[in-house]
């Protein structure tokens, strides 16, 4: 079987590459260039510029020479343009409308499943692999496609990939999905990978800092736009408490950096977008039953007609919790938890699970306390 696989030149990719070769399918490696660095440079405390995980010289360099020691064409897909339209832009606008989002899950169905799919079709493969620590299997009774976590519980990817459409798990491989973190390590060593004790990235691939107020704010100075204006930081009954620097800076759940002196531990509760004001409060003001959810995206069945059970998770690593889903319009849902959450964000995404299959996702909108 002829197989494109996507090779961001880390170690996961890498033996995904290799595990499918040394199982006798014919690989066709791909780098995605999405971001170009030099446009938003970071620099340490010495000037230089601060390096980066992801779409990087090095990460091309890194993949290229695992393709070759492996012996299978390797190319480079400049998607640099599709990827600030897709993700950059829709993130920055997200945090100017007082959200807090989370661009990989766009990242990898809007953009790379999609241009992968594209390619590998003009080329005649069969399929498309990426490193993702996931699982896929068919339903034979329905013909559905199942999305899984991964075996790896402490790795486990689904949670970026509920947009992902029947059409592209149909077509997706995940080798990694079965195996662990160290079990990887071990067979990049086996396979005399350059690779094997790469460091991960923990970063969004374009902000190697992890500043993400200081991103937009480069980003809006380079575009000709304007720093979102300070505001009012206020409680929960509407109080005054002082001025913040952009509502850009803040996102729910944030203690620190609030400047604010304060008999009790303050937290941003909530941002109003439309008032330029940071709501502030305390511990318990943080914990919500309810949120909406637009966008909804459902992987195991059609869009249910009556309320669904499920574990819901509301951040990356939130710890799934028991909720009712019910469908509230197309593409549209209302989450209740049987028992108050911390700090759910809009913006961030939700994913609900049974077991470990995912059941769909969507885009949490509003948030009810």
């Amino acid at each position: 079987m002829r197989i494109a696989v996507a090779m961001s030149g880390g170690v996961d990719s890498s033996t995904a590459a290799a595990l499918l070769r040394e199982a006798g399918h014919e690989i066709i490696g791909f780098t995605m260039q999405l971001w170009d660095q030099r446009r938003n440079l970071v620099l340490d405390e010495n000037g230089e510029p601060l390096p980066s995980r992801c779409c990087s010289l090095d990460d091309v360099y890194d993949a290229r020479r695992v393709a070759q020691q492996l012996g299978f064409p390797f190319y480079v897909l400049n998607l640099e343009r599709d990827f600030e339209r897709a993700v950059v832009q829709p993130f920055v606008q997200s945090y100017l409308s007082g959200e807090t989002p989370i661009p990989c899950v766009a990242c990898n169905s809007r953009l790379k499943f999609a241009s992968l799919d594209r390619l590998a079709h003009s080329l005649g493969c069969e399929r498309v692999a990426t490193g993702h620590y996931a699982r896929i299997v068919r339903d034979d009774e329905t013909g559905r496609y199942k999305l899984l976590r991964g075996r790896d519980r402490h790795k486990d990817q689904s949670y970026f990939l509920w947009e992902l459409t029947q059409q592209q798990l149909a077509r997706a491989i995940f080798p990694l999905g079965d195996l662990t973190k160290e079990e990887v390590r071990a067979a990049a060593r086996r396979f005399g990978l350059t690779v094997a004790e790469k460091a991960e990235s923990q970063e969004i691939c374009f902000v190697p800092d992890g500043d993400y107020a200081g991103f937009i704010d480069r980003y809006l100075e380079a575009e000709g736009g304007e720093r979102p204006p300070v505001g009012e930081i206020v409680s929960t009954s509407g109080e005054v408490l002082g001025t913040h620097k952009g509502i850009h800076n803040y996102t729910v759940g944030q203690r620190r950096g609030l400047g604010i002196a304060h008999g009790r531990p303050l937290y941003v509760v909530a941002i109003d977008a439309e008032r330029n004001r940071v709501i502030v409060g305390e511990s318990e003001d943080l914990l919500s039953r309810e949120f909406s959810a637009a966008g909804v995206n459902w992987v195991a069945c059609d869009e249910p007609t009556v309320p669904v059970r499920a574990e819901v998770r509301v951040r990356y690593r939130h710890e799934a919790a028991p909720a009712t889903i019910e469908v509230t319009g197309e593409g549209r849902a209302r989450v209740r938890f049987d028992e108050p959450q911390r700090a759910i964000t809009p913006g961030q995404a939700t994913v609900f699970y049974r077991g470990d299959e995912v059941l769909g996702g969507g885009w949490i909108v509003r948030v009810r306390r």
